[in-house]
């Protein structure tokens, strides 16, 4: 799993420009921004899950702390 990443990590700037255009040929130039906001919108979604679940843990954390007492 390891060699993936040390493979990503060793792309130059002309390898991230064929990707790039591999992509808008894919894509199309039209179907990109939809394609962004729509990450946009995921990556959102789960930074307010992972808040959400952080506040939870902290709040019962709290209350088992007031209950000790």
């Amino acid at each position: 799993m390891t060699h993936i990443f040390l493979f990503f990590g060793n792309l130059g700037g002309g390898e991230w420009i064929l990707i790039i255009l591999a992509i808008v040929l894919l894509f199309g130039g039209k179907k990109i921004p939809e394609l962004m906001r729509g990450i946009g919108q995921g990556i959102r979604e789960f930074n307010d899950a992972k808040k959400s679940v952080k506040d939870q843990i902290e709040e019962g954390m709290r209350s088992k702390e007031s209950e000790k007492k």
